[in-house]
């Protein structure tokens, strides 16, 4: 194997650390690390005192202590080294970061390094498992041999060699500014994804990316469980999920919101027996009905889109599903029975009608509701009061001019709802109501 390939091959994107591992190893603290290192090995120690002088560590969280250097207790090597939130300075092509050879595990996340581009050194770390490098502002292009690089500035290309590992189990350049490669070197597939046999999590979102990768089911990592491709300007596909999506066994959370889909591939029914457990389709251009829930959906997301026709039933019979959002569309119809059920529950901005359902049971979990700007009318329902969790609820904007919440003269309240979006003008009202005898009727106005 090339060396070059070799290098990609150990930086794998993996997140391989053991407790095995990490049992077998020494840890120094951040206390030591910053103010006066007790050396693994002396030589060890000047390398890695050499290295942390390079930056202003006046920032370093004393009192974290997830941050430290660990040595190898046979070979006194330093085999980890993670320092987030606490180097302040330019990172340098030559670094004594880069002598450290026997390094699996470094995390330089959430740092500050002003105005530094990504030092192609770090492929010469070839024993590395782990590469964390996300939200450090780094600039410039991409070398080939990295891993974890979330929220930075990255521009051009996403290295096509990323893609030739069938190693790799997790990928994450999300928030950046990165294009897809149009295809991997010496492939006979047009898909970017046929040789990521081992891929479980992928993370693209915020780049600009071609989705003709995606137009093969044969070629999809076949055991990938989460899948986030939200605001990568997607159009392909003929603004189409494809249906093989949904026939992954473990995928567990999908995330395509801001980009230009319309539609599903396959029938309404196509999302029902897959495993997705979040699901956020939020601004697209999604039209027509809206396909039925997985059974397993726990979370899901459809706001902004112009999705028409009742609130399908089926959304009550999802027992474990506790988010809902449904804003900003054209659904029409009732309001659904089951509000009771849920923990989130967003339907502002339709055109919904009827009143509120009175079952709001006694210990429900409710903690959001917002109804607003529907064509709703009569009393919010005396069962209301029984939402003890509730921390927001917005009724404003709707067909009647005032709508009374029932109260019951001599009740003793356990009502504690921290804010009430109410009134034309948005405003909001607190209300924490508890233990009085005596209450009167509270008038809601919209």
């Amino acid at each position: 194997m090339p060396e070059t390939l070799l290098r990609l091959h150990f930086l794998s994107l993996l997140l391989l650390c053991s407790c095995a591992f990490l049992s077998s190893s020494s840890t120094i603290d951040v206390d030591d690390v910053v103010v006066g290192l007790v050396a693994c090995r002396s030589r060890q120690f000047e390398a890695f005192t050499q290295f942390t002088n390079e930056f202003d560590t006046r920032w370093c969280n004393h009192s974290d202590y997830s941050n430290g250097v660990w040595c190898d207790n046979s070979t006194g090597a330093v085999t980890k080294i993670q320092l987030t939130a606490c180097l302040s300075g330019t990172l340098k092509p030559n670094s004594s970061l880069f002598g450290y050879h026997q390094l699996r595990h470094l995390d330089l996340s959430n740092n500050n390094f002003i105005s530094s581009t990504l030092p192609s050194k770090f492929g010469n770390l070839n024993r590395l498992e782990v590469l964390i490098l996300s939200s450090n502002g780094l600039l410039g292009q991409v070398p080939s041999s990295i891993n974890y690089l979330s929220h930075n500035l990255f521009t051009g290309t996403i290295p096509s060699s990323i893609f030739t590992m069938p190693s790799l189990f997790y990928l994450n350049v999300n928030d950046n500014h990165l294009t897809g490669p149009h295809e991997v070197p010496n492939s006979s597939t047009s898909s970017l994804l046929s040789y990521l046999k081992s891929l479980l999590d992928l993370y693209l979102s915020g780049n600009s990316l071609l989705a003709t990768s995606l137009s093969a089911d044969s070629d999809i990592p076949p055991n990938l469980e989460t899948l986030d491709m939200s605001d990568c300007d997607l159009t392909e596909i003929n603004g189409k999920i494809p249906k093989w999506l949904w026939s992954l066994p473990r995928l567990s959370m999908v995330l395509l919101s801001n980009n230009f889909f319309n539609g599903f591939q396959g029938p309404r029914n196509l999302l029902v027996d897959s495993s997705v457990q979040m699901l956020d389709m939020g601004f697209n251009h999604f039209e027509g009905e809206i396909p039925l829930p997985p059974l397993s959906i726990n979370t899901f997301y459809a706001r902004n889109n112009t999705f028409t026709g009742d609130i399908p039933l089926s959304f009550c019979n999802r027992t474990s599903l506790t988010v809902l959002d449904l804003s900003y569309n054209n659904f029409t119809g009732p309001i659904p029975q089951c509000l009771n059920d849920f923990m989130i529950v967003k339907l502002r901005k339709n055109n919904l009608e009827g009143s509120l359902p009175d079952r709001f049971n006694v210990g429900t979990s409710l903690r959001t509701i917002d109804v607003g700007e529907n064509r709703l009318t009569g009393k919010l329902p005396r069962s209301f009061l029984n939402c003890s969790s509730l921390k927001f609820s917005s009724v404003d904007h709707n067909i009647g001019r005032s709508v009374e919440l029932e109260g019951c003269g001599n009740r003793v309240w356990a009502w504690s709802v921290a804010w009430i979006d109410n009134s034309t003008s948005h405003c909001f009202i607190q209300a924490r109501v508890a233990h009085q005898d005596n209450v009167p009727s509270l008038m809601v106005w919209w």
